[in-house]
């Protein structure tokens, strides 16, 4: 894969956003890039991916293996969980070889580009196969949040275009048909894949090249706010998506403050129809999406130490924990001879709450007192006015120091 320094002006990853709002792009400059851990969780699992991949269809020693799976797993973000998807991955990648006649020609981590098709567009496909007429594309995605289809995928459509005309030269015009398939077994076990003859796949980067050319230049762009701003490093302080979203206000007068809607509401124009309130409904579904991220965005801001004017940050609810269980256990059955059966609901034991609640609260507090500690909350965002003092990052970093 590409490693994280590399960055192409109109990336395969984000093509819905820019095939979508050309603006997208440029705009996106301005603002700083970052990293999660679920991206380096990610880049781990396709090393995983990688590795039982090259094992399955390449010649490799289980010395070579071996070394080279110890060496992954030593990693902090490491979860056995990725040693099963890599399998499904690999099970996927075996069934796919054998629809073909005879051994495909099969290769990992794939460098193509496509800036016939995108300005500087260039990407690198987790797995390509190619035998007869047929050329397979197959993706690893390890998000378990949100699901991504093959259907329409513009990302693997630009890899595929990419790996045609990498290629060519091998092949020449033998291949005539495409099928692009992406893996994410965290969410779904069945595969969708999309099959594209190559003179449709062409047809569609034409379609795609005078869009990717303003979007890359800006020259004609336009900003058209939808749910391809999810992943948009300035989603939250976009003024084309503030816009679309502040014209919620227009329907703040449909019906009057007080008003009581009656069962006949379609007769009276002051009130909406029931066609109004299901267009309200999907409406809102993106407004609270976009009022999270203004809240997400005034939130980092305050952590960092800028003003957002008229609100402020405080320790949010928590909730005691044990600091010890297994001195907590000790105590409960040893000193206050009570059944372990007791001490737990079905797999856990029982919250400081629910022990207080069976022990009493001046027993509890005599017997575990010292084993219980109850964490700052999590920032909260209020208006200043909030009567609560104002939160410490500096206090929060501490606590997690000491523990």
């Amino acid at each position: 894969m590409p490693t994280p320094a590399e960055h192409a002006v109109c990336s395969a990853s984000a093509s819905e956003r820019w095939l979508n709002c050309t603006a997208a792009p440029r705009y996106e400059e301005q603002f700083p890039e970052s990293s999660s851990v679920y991206g380096e969780e990610g880049r781990l699992a396709h090393s995983f991916c990688e590795l039982y991949g090259r094992k399955r269809f390449t010649v490799m020693s289980k010395g070579d293996f071996d070394t080279e799976l110890a060496k992954l797993q030593a990693d902090p973000l490491y979860n056995p969980e990725m040693l099963g998807t890599a399998q499904s991955y690999t099970d996927f990648l075996n069934e796919s070889a054998l629809s073909y006649d005879e051994k495909p020609y099969i290769a990992f981590e794939v460098r193509v580009d496509f800036s016939d098709i995108v300005p500087e567009g260039f990407g690198t496909c987790d797995c390509v196969m190619v035998g007869g007429h047929v050329m397979r594309i197959t993706d690893y995605k390890h998000g378990k949040g949100v699901p991504v289809s093959a259907v329409d995928n513009s990302q693997m459509r630009l890899y595929a275009l990419g790996c045609l005309k990498k290629y060519n030269a091998i092949f020449g015009n033998t291949i005539t048909d495409v099928y692009t398939a992406i893996v994410q077994p965290r969410i779904n076990d069945d595969v969708e894949v999309e099959h594209l003859t190559v003179a449709e796949l062409e047809a569609w980067g034409e379609h795609a090249k005078p869009i990717a050319q303003r979007a890359f230049t800006g020259f004609g762009a336009e900003f058209v706010p939808g749910d391809w701003c999810r992943f948009c490093r300035g989603k939250a302080v976009c003024k084309a998506r503030a816009d679309k979203y502040s014209a919620f206000n227009d329907f703040k007068d449909v019906v009057p403050e007080g008003r009581v809607c009656s069962q006949t509401a379609e007769s009276d124009h002051n009130v909406i129809t029931d066609d109004e309130v299901a267009s309200l409904l999907a409406m809102s579904a993106g407004l609270k999406k976009w009022v999270e991220d203004l809240e997400e965005y005034a939130m980092e801001a305050l952590l960092s130490g800028r003003k957002i004017p008229g609100y402020k940050l405080v320790a949010g609810r928590s909730t005691r924990t044990f600091t010890d269980e297994k001195k907590v256990l000790s105590t409960l059955t040893r000193k206050l001879k009570i059944k372990t059966a007791d001490c737990y609901k079905p797999r856990e034991l029982k919250s400081p709450a629910m022990l207080e609640k069976m022990l009493g609260k001046k027993p509890f507090n005599e017997a575990l007192g010292r084993f219980v500690e109850k964490p700052m909350g999590k920032p909260t965002l209020v208006p200043e006015s909030d009567k609560r003092e104002a939160y410490s990052p500096a206090v929060a970093d501490f606590e997690d120091a000491v523990k």
